[in-house]
């Protein structure tokens, strides 16, 4: 390995652990969906370590095929600038309809009680939620999450602004070794420090003294979510 090639692969490590630390798109969203639905931490590994990879993958090709096009850095960069836009977007959107939904279920879920009159004057009262009961109608049927899903998508569209141009140097040089050694090393900080960082959040924030707001932990996580695409849309986080 060359120094220069050295030289660019110790950058796109320490890239791979900055842009993640100073991005909280990289592990808020994952911190709030798994403390709202209760992922284990495998589970919560497993969907981060997908999600980083679609996100690294994307970039990847798109600098590959901005190489094979001739095209410049500048011109790659407005590129990766429109597709964080439309990450951002995706994010707000999945954070707002979530937290729609999460206040409508904390709605339904309160609890409440029913008076019932009986002969004799007998009248006696029982608390429920209709949310207990719409889960017994449908306790056949296998509850299916499109969370993961949805932020798969918004990982695929979101940049690695950082990678593109460390990425060009041996792309340009046809240095395929080269290409390999840096997505390599900047794919497996990234993900490393996005699992790191989720698994650490995740376990403090299982110690807030969140009890009373049980009832809201979806709407809670869906508004964290939405504002952190927010952030990142309309402050450069």
């Amino acid at each position: 390995m060359s120094k220069d090639l050295g030289a660019l692969v110790v950058l796109a490590g320490w890239l791979g652990v900055f842009h993640t630390v100073v991005g909280p798109d990289h592990y808020i969203p994952f911190v709030m969906m798994a403390w709202a639905r209760r992922w284990s931490a495998a589970k919560t590994a497993v969907i981060t370590v997908l999600c980083g990879l679609g996100h690294i993958a994307s970039s990847v090709v798109l600098g590959l095929a901005g190489v094979s096009l001739g095209l410049v850095l500048k011109k790659l960069d407005v590129v990766e600038s429109f597709r964080g836009s439309i990450a951002a977007w995706l994010l707000i959107a999945f954070g707002l309809v979530y937290m729609v939904w999460g206040l409508r279920r904390a709605w339904r879920k309160r609890t409440h009680s029913h008076g019932h009159f009986h002969a004799g004057d007998d009248t006696h009262a029982h608390m429920h939620s209709h949310l207990a009961e719409h889960a017994h109608l449908h306790q056949s049927k296998a509850p299916v999450s499109i969370a993961p899903w949805a932020l798969f998508v918004v990982f695929v569209f979101g940049p690695c602004e950082v990678l593109i141009p460390v990425l060009m140097y041996p792309a340009a040089e046809h240095s395929w070794f080269g290409v390999l050694a840096v997505t390599l090393v900047f794919g497996a900080t990234t993900i490393a420090t996005m699992v790191g960082m989720v698994l650490l959040s995740r376990a403090g924030v299982s110690f807030l003294p969140l009890s009373k707001a049980e009832r809201f932990t979806h709407a809670i996580a869906g508004a964290t979510i939405l504002l952190c695409g927010l952030a990142i849309e309309f402050l450069g986080l």
